[in-house]
C-alpha cells in the first residue's frame, strides 16, 4: 500500500483512476494542512504550554515524510558531544518499536554509540526528565523532534534531501511533507544532505528557497558517504571491497533509491535491489522474497545499519549479508555547524557554573 501510494504521489502512475485519487488526497491534504497550521499557530501564539528541562536540548527533524539522514546526523552530534567529555543522551519516540520496547533506529545507534544512552517515549518530555535526574546528563538530542513542539528546544536542525527537498510541493497524503515549507522560520540551522548526488543548480534553488522563509539560519551541505561494512556479529569490511561486486540491495527506509545509489557509488553491481517500506518489520515472506532474487547471483546481499538491527542474521540461505554503514560528511558549512554546538557548550557550562 506504501509503494502505490508513493507512485501516485509522485505521478508514476496514470490514468482517470489515478487522477480521481490523486484529488481525493489533495482534499484530503488541506484538512490536514489547516490541522497542522492550527496546531502551529496555538504553540506560537503561547496556547499550547511547551516544557522546559534544566539541560540544552538540540532537536533534529525534517519537514518530510521518508529517509533525510536523521540517523547519521544524530550519531554526527552526539558523537561531538562525546568527543569533548559530555554526557549526552538521545531521546526519540519509539515509532516501530518491537515487543523489547526498542526500534531499529535505537539498535543501530546502540552499536555506533554504546556509550549514549538512547531512551524512547512516546512523550519526549517525560523522557527528557529520567535523563536529567536520573542519568545526570548534560544535553540531549532530541530524535525526529522537529514537529513535536511540546518540549522546548535550544537549537533547532532541520534537514532536507537534496533530492527531494520540499515533499513533492503538497502536503500529506497528497505529497510528503509533513508541515509547510513556512515552519523553516523556526529552524537555527538547515542541513541540506545528500547535496553530491544533485545539480549544483538545485543545491543553490533549494538555498534560495530556504532563505526565503529561515533567513538567519546557518546552512549546511552534507553528503552521506559510506564508511564501512558491517554484519550482525560486529564484523567489519571495508567498502572498497564492494568494487565490481555482483550484490543484492534491500532496504526498509524512507528513500530505498538514495541507498542504492549510495551502494553504486562504492563501485558494486547492483544486480537487484528490494524496496520494502520504511520501519519495515521483517518476516518470513519478506526472507523468501530476498532469496526468490538469487537468479541474479549475488555475491552479496547489502541493507542498512537499520535493517540488519532487525535481522540479526550473518547470511540469509548461503549469501552473506552485510549492513551498509553511513555516516554525514559536511562539505559545506562545518564550521558554521560547530559554532552552533559550542554556544550549546557555553549553555552547559554557565548552567553548571550556577
Amino acid at each position: 500500500m506504501i509503494e502505490r501510494w508513493g507512485k501516485l504521489v509522485r505521478q508514476e502512475s496514470v490514468g482517470i483512476v489515478t487522477d480521481v485519487l490523486r484529488a481525493l488526497l489533495f482534499l484530503l491534504s488541506q484538512f490536514y494542512r489547516l490541522a497542522m497550521t492550527a496546531r502551529n499557530y496555538l504553540y506560537d501564539r503561547g496556547w499550547k504550554k511547551v516544557y522546559r528541562v534544566e539541560i540544552p536540548v538540540i532537536s533534529v527533524g525534517n519537514l518530510t515524510v521518508g529517509g533525510t539522514g536523521k540517523s547519521p546526523t544524530v550519531a554526527l552530534l552526539a558523537r561531538w558531544f562525546r568527543d569533548r567529555n559530555f554526557r549526552v543522551a538521545i531521546i526519540s519516540r519509539g515509532y516501530g518499536a518491537g515487543r523489547d520496547g526498542v526500534n531499529d533506529e535505537a539498535k543501530e545507534i546502540e552499536k555506533r554509540l554504546p556509550d549514549v544512552p538512547h531512551l524512547q517515549n512516546p512523550n519526549r518530555y517525560a523522557a527528557a526528565r529520567v535523563a536529567q535526574e536520573e542519568l545526570d546528563m548534560q544535553v540531549l538530542i532530541m530524535d525526529d523532534g522537529f514537529q513535536h513542539r511540546r518540549l522546548h528546544r535550544d537549537l533547532e536542525i532541520v534537514l532536507l534531501d537534496a533530492t527531494q527537498p520540499f515533499g513533492l510541493g503538497y502536503m500529506l497524503p497528497r505529497g510528503m511533507l509533513r508541515e509547510s515549507v513556512r515552519s523553516l522560520r523556526r529552524a537555527d540551522v538547515v542541513v541540506l544532505t545528500r547535496s553530491d548526488l544533485v545539480t549544483r543548480q538545485q543545491v543553490a534553488d533549494t538555498r534560495l528557497t530556504v532563505q526565503r522563509f529561515a533567513p538567519r539560519a546557518t546552512w549546511v551541505e552534507a553528503n552521506h558517504q559510506a564508511t564501512t561494512l558491517i554484519n550482525a556479529s560486529g564484523g567489519l569490511m571495508p567498502t572498497e571491497s564492494l568494487v565490481g561486486k555482483k550484490v543484492l540491495a534491500f532496504c526498509g527506509i524512507g528513500n530505498p533509491e538514495a541507498f542504492f545509489e549510495t551502494v553504486r557509488k562504492c563501485g558494486a553491481e547492483v544486480v537487484d535491489s528490494i524496496a520494502f517500506p520504511d520501519h519495515h518489520a521483517y518476516a518470513s515472506a519478506d526472507i523468501e522474497r530476498i532469496l526468490g532474487k538469487n537468479h541474479a547471483r549475488p555475491e552479496l546481499f547489502l541493507c542498512t545499519g537499520k535493517d540488519l538491527a532487525k535481522l540479526e542474521v550473518d547470511q540469509i540461505g548461503n549469501v552473506p549479508l552485510w549492513a551498509v554503514q553511513i555516516d554525514l560528511r559536511c562539505s559545506l558549512g562545518a564550521d558554521a555547524l560547530d559554532d552552533q554546538l559550542r554556544r550549546v557548550v557555553d549553555k552547559i557550562t554557565l548552567d553548571e557554573a550556577d
